[in-house]
């Protein structure tokens, strides 16, 4: 695989001009992706002389989005602690350099430069929100390092630099609207938090319901971190949509179904279906503000499997029987076995080398077999809804059938034509 594939040169030109249109774009993704033939040049201050091998691990464990980022930071440590015990990455231990991105994307561009040019580490897992990724994405292409993106989110972007290990548009958002189309729902309303992810979202969801009849009602976002939902919500209740489509994130999600609770609705009144709520967030939120309700993720606790089985004891045993597992932190969990298994094929721990052996590289994973496409560095994924029940756990009402190849520019729907901004 070379280096540089006309996707990765398509983010340069695609994400910016998508991102314009809703006036997201973060100054420090204003600059073009990192030429191949100077990335290439980086030096790379990684140590491979020794028994151990250094990697990064930056998630955010302070502000509004700690309540997701912790788990997912649990779950990276696991998976090294598991391929430490069965002799490592080329017959090297794994040592775990880990940073707090606070839940602001300038800290995450800080700690990303300092792991990759202090610390010298060989990879990094972590981020959750597309601001915190896209921060960070120029000084990944910049120093020709590697990011391992454990989260879901909006699509329209690649890079040689990064490894996108939650689905894309494709694999949980739009498999999420033609399950609402499915069960008749002719209208939305749209919640979300006011960041890149959920505007870009709701674009590529407005194209959706536009080829589709469907009614967009209203349309709502609120800052990260926000906890005031009573007009929003007020404004939700009267306009009487079929379902609402959430995007928020992080901590704001408990204050809205707690308000959502407060004023009466309920899932059989006007369903919410959201694709930011896993396990951890339902225990904040209380499964009694939010049973019956519906989730779009790959992953659930509850996924019926012998790596899931395995995977779900081993986190529970580490962290304790009442910790749940999810979606973002079954991902991240992952795309460490990814990394371990490319490094491997490659035989090296270089940039260079790991991106041209990265195509085809597979994990049975917790979710199901998981498959790199070296052309766009997403993975194959399995999209599920699920429906949140009083124990608090979530249970696949809905999956796909089999793993479904990423298309992250959505170029196999006519109604995305225009989105990717080409």
């Amino acid at each position: 695989m070379p280096v540089a594939t006309s996707k990765f040169a398509k983010r340069a030109v695609a994400a910016p001009a998508a991102l314009a249109a809703v006036g997201l774009v973060l100054s420090a993704c204003g600059s073009k992706a990192t030429d191949s033939t100077d990335a290439a040049g980086s030096a790379s201050c990684v140590d491979t002389s020794g028994d151990t091998i250094k990697v990064g691990s930056l998630n955010s464990l302070s502000g509004t989005m700690a309540i997701s980022e912790v788990t997912v930071r649990d779950s990276i440590a696991l998976a090294v602690e598991e391929i430490n015990a069965n002799g490592g990455v080329l017959g090297k231990q794994i040592r775990i350099v880990a940073e707090d991105g606070a839940s602001e994307p300038t800290v995450f561009a800080e700690k990303a430069e300092k792991l990759i040019s202090s610390d010298c580490v060989a990879a990094v897992f972590g981020g959750w929100t597309s601001s915190s990724r896209k921060a960070m994405l120029p000084v990944f292409e910049d120093n020709n390092a590697l990011l391992y993106y454990p989260v879901q989110y909006e699509g329209l972007e690649s890079s040689p630099n990064i490894f996108y290990t939650g689905a894309t548009t494709n694999q949980q958002i739009v498999p999420a609207l033609d399950y609402l189309k499915e069960k008749g729902v002719k209208s939305l309303y749209l919640v979300g938090s006011d960041y890149v992810f959920p505007q870009t979202a709701n674009r590529i969801i407005r194209a959706y319901a536009e080829a589709n009849g469907i009614e967009i009602k209203g349309e709502d976002y609120t800052p990260l971190g926000s906890t005031d939902f009573s007009t929003i919500v007020n404004k939700v209740r009267t306009a009487d949509a079929d379902a609402v489509f959430n995007t928020l994130n992080g901590d704001s999600n408990v204050a809205f179904f707690r308000e959502y609770s407060n004023v009466g609705l309920t899932a059989a009144d006007m369903p919410v279906i959201s694709v930011s709520i896993a396990e951890e967030e339902v225990v904040g939120i209380g499964a009694q503000n939010i049973t019956g309700q519906l989730t779009a993720w790959n992953y659930y606790q509850t996924v019926d499997g012998p790596e899931n089985t395995a995977f779900v004891d081993a986190y529970k045993a580490k962290y304790g029987a009442n910790k749940p597992t999810s979606d973002p932190m079954e991902a991240a969990y992952a795309s460490v076995y990814l990394w371990k298994n490319t490094v491997e094929k490659a035989d090296s721990f270089a940039v260079a080398d790991v991106q041209a052996a990265a195509d085809g590289v597979s994990f049975d994973a917790p979710e199901g077999t998981v498959t790199i496409d070296g052309d766009n560095h997403h993975i194959t994924k399995t999209a599920r809804i699920g429906e949140i029940r009083g124990d608090g756990l979530i249970y696949t009402v809905w999956e796909s059938n089999g793993a479904i190849e990423p298309d992250p520019y959505l170029e196999s729907y006519d109604w995305a034509a225009g989105l990717s901004g080409s």
